[in-house]
C-alpha cells in the first residue's frame, strides 16, 4: 500500500535518497516502503557507535539491526516526545516537559525520571544520559529494586542481616542493581538446605573411638597409612622368601632420598621396631603412636596395625557422608540457631517484596534506553536512510563503519573499514572497483589486533606493496602499527591513469633491459669459461694438446665485406631517421609541432583515461560494506568529485633550497657527451648516405650493387692467384 505521506528526496551520492529532515518524518518511518531505504540491515558488532544503543535496538538479540526494529524504535521514541524535531539534535539531555505524558508509555516514564532524581539526589527538571546511566547510583539508598536481590540493607531485623551475610560468606552472593553483593530466592533455599543436611549428619556421629581426638588420630593414620602398608607389605615378601631382603630394604645414597626409603628396615617376623623409624617419617610416626598407641610400647605387629585401621572405618565412612559441608565453618551452635530460628521464609518475603517493584525498576531501565534512542536515534538514520555522515565529510563526522585514518607513502587515506571476513572480501572486493589497501592494525598499548581496509582515491602507486608499514590512527585518537597484507589494484585517478601507459613502458623497458644485462653476463661468463678450458686443453704438455691445435682458418673477406655492408646500411638507415626527424621538426611550425605532440599524447593516454574515468565514476562502496554483513540496498558510489576528498597527498610549497649534499655537476660534463654523441651520428649518417662528397668522403654504400662488386674483385683477385 502507498504511502499517504508526502516525502522529501535528495540527491545524494549519485543516487536518490528520501531526506529525513524533521520529527515528522522520523514519526511515520513505518510507512517508508524498504526497497527506498539505503541499508536493509546492519551488524550490531564492528561498528563505531554507542553499544549500548544497538543492543537496544536490536531487540531479536539476532546481532543484527533491521529494518523493522529501526521502525519500531522510533515509532516508541516519537510516541513519548512532545517536540519531535529534538530528536534530531542528538542532544544527551531531555526535559522532562518535553516527555509526553498523555500516554501510559510516557506518564510511567516522566515518574521513572523523577524517581531517578530523587535517587541520586538531583532537583532539576532535566534529564542527562549519565543520570540514567549510573545505576549503582540510583539504586544506592532503597532497599528494594525489583531486581529479586535482597541486601543487608533490604532487611530490618539484625538477625535477618546477619542470616543474608552468612550466606554470601558460605553459599556466594548476587549482585545487586546497587553494586552490592545480596542473596536471592535461590541461594537462600540453598544456604537452609546446606544447614540442614550438615546438622544431620552431625547427629549421625558414630561413637568417638578416641574421644575428642579422635579426628587428630585420623588425620596422623592418614599421614602414615599408606607407609604402614608398605611395611608391612616388605615384611611379607621377606616371610615368603629370604632371597628378596635386599630387593626390599633400599639402600641409602643420597640423604635426600630417605623419604623413599621404608618405614623401618623390614623383618621376616613382620614387627616394627618403635625405637628404628626412618627419621624422615619419625615426627608422623611419634604423633600417630602417641594418640594410638600405650605409653612404652616398642614394638607394633601387623595385627595391631589392622586393628587400629578397624578402629578408624566406622568414622571414616562417617566422614566420607558428610553433605552441607559449605556452611560448616560456621560452626555448630551458629547452625543451629539458624535453623531454631526459622528464619527461611521471611527472607523469601523479603525477595518478593522486591520482585514486587519489577515493573518500577523496569520503567526505570527504560529511562536509560529513552536517553539513548534521544541521543543517538538520529545518528543512526542517517547511516541507515541518508548516509549523510558519509557523504558530508565534516569534521568531526564520520560514518558509523569508519574506523580512522591511514597515514602511509606521504598520503592519508580518510576512509578506513574495519575486516570482519577477509575471505567475503577477497570475493568481493573487486566488484567496488576502488583501489584498497588492506592492513593489519596492532596497538601494543591497547593490546589489540584487527583486520581493515583503506580507500586511496588520490595519488599513485609508487612504492606501495605487501609488507610497507604506515600509522592508522582510531577515531578515539590511538594510534596503531599498520602493516600493508594485500593490494586490489584499480584506477585510483584521472591524473594516475595518464601516466600509467608511460610507466607500463617504462617498467618493460627496465625489464627488458635487467633481462637483456643478465643474459650478456650470463653469457660473458660461458664464453669465459670455455675460453679457459680450450686454453688447459692446447697448452703444450697436455696429453690431447696436439689432437686439439687446429689450422688458423683463412681470413674471409668476402664474408666480412658483407658484414661491414650490413652495419653500414643499419647505421645509414639510423642516420636517415634521424636526419628525417630533424628535417621534419625543422619544417613544421611551431603551433603544429604543438598540436602534434598533443595528439600523440592524446593517442597513447587517451584509451587509459577514459577508461579510468568510466570505472572511477562506477566506485561502490556497497560491496566492501556487504562483505562485513551489510544489507545494502543501494549503490554507495565514489565518483571522481567525491574521491578526491578521502585521500590528501602531501604538498610542498614551492621553494629553492640549498641542499648541503646535492653534487653540482658542471653544465660542459652534461652537454659535451650529448653533443658529441649527436655529431658523430650526423656524421656517420651523412657519410653513408653520400652526402660528404663535397669534401671528397665518397661512401662505399651509395651504389646498391657496391656489396656485390667488392665481393666479385676479391673473387677474381683469389682465382688470379
Amino acid at each position: 500500500m502507498a504511502s499517504k505521506y508526502e516525502w522529501q528526496y535528495c540527491s545524494l551520492g549519485g543516487a536518490i535518497r528520501v531526506k529525513i529532515g524533521s520529527g515528522e518524518d522520523i514519526a511515520h518511518l513505518g510507512e517508508l516502503d524498504q526497497k527506498l531505504w539505503t541499508v536493509l540491515s546492519c551488524p550490531v558488532d564492528g561498528l563505531e557507535f554507542d553499544k549500548q544503543t544497538l543492543e537496544f535496538l536490536d531487540t531479536e538479540k539476532d546481532g543484527k539491526i533491521m529494518v523493522n526494529e529501526v521502525v519500531q524504535a522510533a515509532q516508541w521514541l516519537t510516541s513519548v516526545i512532545k517536540d519531535k524535531d529534538s530528536i534530531l539534535k542528538g542532544d544527551s539531555t531531555l526535559s522532562l516537559d518535553n516527555i509526553d505524558t498523555s500516554t501510559d508509555t510516557g506518564k510511567r516514564l516522566y515518574n521513572s525520571a523523577r524517581q531517578i532524581l530523587k535517587n541520586i539526589g538531583i532537583d532539576k527538571n532535566e534529564i542527562s544520559l549519565a543520570d540514567a546511566s549510573d545505576s549503582k547510583a540510583i539504586f544506592a539508598g532503597t532497599r528494594f529494586n525489583g531486581d529479586g536481590v535482597i541486601t543487608p540493607l533490604s532487611a530490618t531485623d539484625e538477625s535477618q542481616k546477619k542470616t543474608i551475610t552468612d550466606i554470601i560468606a558460605t553459599i556466594g552472593s548476587a549482585e545487586d542493581r546497587s553494586g552490592e553483593g545480596g542473596v536471592n530466592a535461590e541461594l537462600t533455599e540453598k544456604f537452609y538446605a546446606a544447614c540442614a543436611d550438615w546438622s544431620a549428619w552431625k547427629k549421625s556421629a558414630p561413637a568417638m573411638p578416641y574421644g575428642d581426638k579422635t579426628q587428630a588420630a585420623f588425620d596422623a593414620y592418614n599421614a602414615l597409612k599408606d607407609k604402614m602398608n608398605d611395611y608391612f607389605t616388605r615384611c611379607s615378601l621377606m616371610a615368603f622368601d629370604a632371597d628378596v631382603a635386599k630387593a626390599v630394604n633400599i639402600a641409602v645414597t643420597d640423604i635426600k632420598d630417605i623419604g623413599s626409603c621404608p618405614l623401618a628396615a623390614p623383618t621376616a617376623s613382620k614387627t616394627l621396631d618403635i625405637n628404628a623409624i626412618n627419621p624422615a617419617w619419625q615426627k608422623k610416626f611419634n604423633a600417630l603412636a602417641a594418640l594410638t598407641l600405650t605409653e612404652g610400647k616398642t614394638e607394633l605387629t601387623e595385627p595391631e596395625w589392622r586393628g587400629i585401621e578397624a578402629t578408624f572405618s566406622e568414622y571414616a565412612a562417617w566422614l566420607g557422608a558428610k553433605k552441607g559441608a559449605e556452611v560448616e565453618a560456621l560452626g555448630e551452635d551458629r547452625i543451629n540457631a539458624i535453623l531454631t530460628a526459622g528464619g527461611k521464609d521471611a527472607l523469601l518475603g523479603l525477595i518478593e517484596q522486591d520482585k514486587a517493584l519489577a515493573d518500577e525498576s523496569s520503567s526505570i531501565d527504560e529511562v536509560k534506553k529513552l536517553m539513548y534512542y534521544y541521543r543517538d536515534f538520529y545518528r543512526l538514520l542517517k547511516n541507515f536512510v541518508l548516509f549523510t555522515d558519509f557523504y558530508s565529510r565534516a569534521p568531526g563526522v564520520r560514518a558509523m563503519f569508519e574506523l580512522g585514518q591511514l597515514y602511509i607513502d606521504q598520503r592519508c587515506c580518510d576512509l578506513c573499514i574495519r575486516v570482519s571476513d577477509m575471505g567475503k572480501h577477497a570475493d568481493m572486493a573487486s566488484l567496488s572497483g576502488i583501489f584498497l589497501i588492506y592492513f593489519k592494525a596492532t596497538s601494543k598499548t591497547l593490546g589489540k589486533s584487527m583486520d581493515a581496509v583503506a580507500v586511496m582515491t588520490d595519488g599513485d602507486i609508487e612504492d606501495l606493496r605487501p609488507g610497507k608499514n604506515g600509522i592508522f590512527y582510531d577515531l578515539q585518537g590511538h594510534d596503531w602499527d599498520a602493516v600493508i597484507t594485500k593490494i586490489v589494484d584499480n584506477p585510483i585517478s584521472i591524473k594516475q591513469a595518464f601516466w600509467a601507459p608511460y610507466r607500463k613502458v617504462w617498467e618493460f623497458c627496465v625489464g627488458l633491459i635487467n633481462k637483456s644485462a643478465a643474459d650478456k653476463d650470463a653469457k660473458i661468463s660461458a664464453e669465459l669459461q670455455a675460453k679457459v678450458q680450450t686454453v688447459a686443453a692446447t697448452t703444450p704438455g697436455t696429453p690431447d694438446a696436439a689432437a686439439k691445435t687446429d689450422k688458423p682458418q683463412a681470413f674471409d673477406i668476402a664474408k666480412f665485406a658483407g658484414i661491414f655492408a650490413a652495419f653500414g646500411m643499419a647505421i645509414g638507415y639510423i642516420g636517415s631517421f634521424f636526419t628525417a626527424l630533424a628535417t621534419g621538426i625543422k619544417n613544421t611550425p611551431p603551433h603544429q609541432l604543438i598540436f602534434v605532440i598533443l595528439a600523440l599524447m592524446l593517442i597513447i593516454s587517451g584509451p587509459s583515461c577514459f577508461i579510468a574515468w568510466m570505472k572511477l565514476r562506477k566506485r561502490n562502496l556497497g560491496p566492501i560494506l556487504n562483505a562485513n554483513g551489510w544489507a545494502i540496498n543501494s549503490k554507495v558510489l565514489v565518483n571522481i568529485l567525491f574521491g578526491g576528498k578521502l585521500t590528501t597527498v602531501a604538498k610542498y610549497p614551492k621553494m629553492k633550497l640549498a641542499d648541503p649534499y646535492d653534487q653540482k655537476t658542471p653544465a660542459w660534463k652534461i652537454w659535451l657527451p650529448t653533443v658529441l654523441t649527436i655529431l658523430v651520428i650526423t656524421f656517420l649518417a651523412l657519410y653513408f648516405t653520400g652526402n660528404l662528397e663535397f669534401i671528397g668522403l665518397t661512401s662505399p654504400f651509395v651504389k646498391p650493387d657496391t656489396a656485390g662488386e667488392i665481393t666479385k674483385a676479391v673473387a677474381d683477385t683469389l682465382s688470379a692467384k
